[in-house]
C-alpha cells in the first residue's frame, strides 16, 4: 500500500507543473457559468427542467472532473518521450500496484483541482440535504478514479501521441454530450430515442445526475442507487482493465 501512495504523491507533483493549463481550464469553467449558463438559461423550455442555470452549472463540475482526470494519459506520453517509462519499469514495485497507485493519483488530483469549483457551484446552487450530497460527492471518487483509469487503458493502448488526441477529441464530443452534464434526457429523448438510451448508461450522466440529487436541484432522473453502482461497475472495469493492458502493453514495443 506504501508503494501505491508513492505513485499517487509523484502523480500529484506531476499535476502541478502544468500551470498555465490550469489556469486556462480555470478560466474556462468560469467563462461557462457566468457566460453560457447565464444565456442558455433563458432560451431552455422550462417544462423540462425549471432551473436550468442550477442544473447546467452541475454538469459543468462534472465535465471539468472529467476532463481533469483524463489529463493523467499524456503524462504517460511525456514519461515515454522523456525515457521516464523505463525508469519506472526499473523500481521494485508491479504493474499492478502502479496503474492503480496512478488511477487513484490521476482522481485525487483532479478533485484535489475541481474541488473549490464544486464549492462555487453549490454556493449559487445551495445544497438542500448535506446527507445526500456527502454520498454523492464520496460517488463522486469512484467516477474520477474510474475515468483515470480510462484515460491510462487508452493511453497505453494506442501508444501514439498523434491518435490519442484525436481519439480522445471524438470520444470526449460523444462522451460529454451524449450524457446528461449539458442536457435533460427528458429533452434528448424527445430529440432523438437513440441519444436518450446511450445518455441513460453514460458514466457522465450517472457522475451529473448524482451531484443534481445531492445538491438538491431539479431534472435528474437516475435512481442514485442505480447511479451509484453504474459508477462502481465503471470503476471496477476499467482499474482491472487498465491493470491487464498495462502489463501486457507497456514493455511491447515502442511508443509513437
Amino acid at each position: 500500500m506504501t508503494k501505491i501512495w508513492l505513485v499517487v504523491e509523484r502523480d500529484m507533483r506531476m499535476f502541478l507543473q502544468y500551470k498555465f493549463l490550469l489556469i486556462m481550464r480555470a478560466v474556462w469553467f468560469f467563462t461557462q457559468i457566468s457566460l453560457f449558463g447565464l444565456v442558455a438559461s433563458q432560451m431552455i423550455d422550462t417544462s423540462k427542467v425549471s432551473n436550468y442555470f442550477q442544473y447546467y452549472a452541475a454538469g459543468v463540475g462534472i465535465m471539468m472532473l472529467y476532463s481533469t482526470a483524463m489529463f493523467i494519459g499524456y503524462d504517460i506520453y511525456e514519461e515515454a518521450d522523456h525515457g521516464v517509462v523505463e525508469y519506472l519499469l526499473s523500481l521494485p514495485i508491479s504493474r499492478r500496484e502502479l496503474v492503480i497507485g496512478r488511477s487513484i493519483g490521476g482522481g485525487i488530483r483532479s478533485f484535489v483541482y475541481v474541488g473549490p469549483m464544486l464549492v462555487f457551484i453549490l454556493y449559487i446552487i445551495g445544497l438542500a440535504n448535506p446527507i445526500n450530497f456527502l454520498i454523492a460527492f464520496a460517488s463522486l471518487f469512484l467516477f474520477a478514479f474510474g475515468v483515470s483509469g480510462m484515460s491510462i487503458t487508452f493511453a497505453v493502448g494506442i501508444k501514439s501521441r498523434d491518435k490519442y488526441d484525436i481519439f480522445l477529441g471524438v470520444f470526449d464530443a460523444l462522451i460529454v454530450r451524449l450524457s446528461t452534464a449539458m442536457y435533460p434526457r427528458a429533452t434528448m429523448l424527445s430529440a432523438n430515442t437513440l441519444y436518450g438510451n446511450i445518455a441513460t448508461f453514460n458514466p457522465v450522466t450517472f457522475a451529473s445526475d448524482l451531484f443534481r440529487w445531492g445538491s438538491g436541484i431539479e431534472g435528474y432522473l437516475t435512481s442514485p442507487l442505480l447511479a451509484l453502482l453504474g459508477l462502481f461497475m465503471f470503476f471496477s472495469a476499467f482499474t482491472l482493465l487498465g491493470v491487464a493492458i498495462y502489463e501486457k502493453r507497456l514493455e511491447g514495443g515502442a511508443w509513437e
